[in-house]
């Protein structure tokens, strides 16, 4: 990063502008791109094939659940994710500033360096993960074809989860989570800040909107690769229901069985609709992000940007 860029580097916004701007780049994003999870999260639960009602591509298991569930379906169970989707991102970016605060103090250092975004990236990760863990699960419930006549909507499945499962079991999971969402943000804000080092801040508004698009989406990209192994694993945790046999129960032994029983390929099943989706699903965040910070600084805050 340039002397220029350094002394140019707008100051961390307050922590409830970062709340708003988060929480618009989240549902931006989420609402875009949430059918893929659908898909997504149908594929982690498909053992093997899946037998003559699986799924064997994107446009296939697009296609099934349309024509056998409703369009509607691609849509189950965002209910959880809209809710917890401003506190989420908001704690995403708005740690990953305190963090940035934090190790600087710490560690004596003026500027982001790659390995400081990593670190900060992955402590927001791990706080982020806390805070998802209920929401992640409701959803999971919610979006496995085999609960389509068991829960009547969110408010339902939480209700049902409780009183058949106890109020702990919102937290079933919260260890894969962890490794999730660390593994995730750890690549991602890690990612962002090698790419910027390697593509110079453009002249105008809107060089810097595509800057900041391929740095997000190729971060999304990268976080993916790393962290869909424990999504897989986080999955099949979450959709066990009290009563049932737990096969899965900590994340790297669920890792090491998914790979010795399904192989290699097992462990990034759902990957292609997850990296459609948080590929640009990441640029679409930072650049939102980013974005509506910008507009706050100018008018509400009343700086020159």
């Amino acid at each position: 990063m340039s002397a220029t860029q350094q002394k140019t580097a707008p100051k961390p916004l307050p922590f409830q502008w970062q709340f708003v701007a988060g929480a618009v780049a989240g549902v931006s994003e989420i609402l875009t791109m949430y059918p893929l999870d659908v898909v997504k999260t149908r594929f982690q639960l498909q053992v093997g094939t899946g037998g003559a009602d699986g799924y064997s591509s994107i446009g296939d298991c697009f296609k099934k659940i349309i024509k056998n569930e409703g369009f509607g379906t691609l849509y189950r169970g965002i209910i959880p994710p809209i809710m917890v989707e401003a506190p989420k991102r908001a704690t995403k970016f708005a740690a990953n500033e305190q963090y940035t605060i934090l190790y600087k103090s710490i560690l004596g250092e003026d500027v982001n360096k790659q390995g400081l975004s990593i670190l900060t990236g992955v402590s927001a990760g791990i706080t982020e993960a806390f805070l998802v863990v209920p929401f992640e699960l409701v959803k999971i419930r919610l979006q496995d074809k085999a609960n389509a006549g068991k829960y009547k909507g969110s408010m339902d499945a939480l209700a049902k989860i409780v009183k058949t499962e106890g109020a702990l079991a919102l937290y079933n999971g919260l260890e894969a989570t962890l490794w999730r969402h660390a593994s995730w943000n750890g690549g991602y804000f890690g990612c962002i800040q090698g790419v910027k080092n390697i593509i110079p801040e453009a002249e105008t508004p809107n060089g810097n909107l595509a800057r900041n698009f391929v740095a997000g989406a190729i971060g999304g990209t990268f976080a993916t690769m790393l962290n869909t192994p424990f999504d897989v694993v986080k999955t099949r945790i979450q959709n066990q229901a009290k009563g049932s046999v737990l096969k899965y129960n900590w994340t790297l032994p669920g890792v090491a069985m998914v790979y010795r029983e399904e192989g290699f390929r097992a462990l990034y099943k759902g990957f292609v609709p997850k990296v459609l989706r948080l590929g640009p699903g990441g640029g679409i965040l930072l650049v939102v992000f980013d974005t509506v910070s910008n507009l706050i600084r100018k008018h509400v805050l009343h700086e020159n940007v």
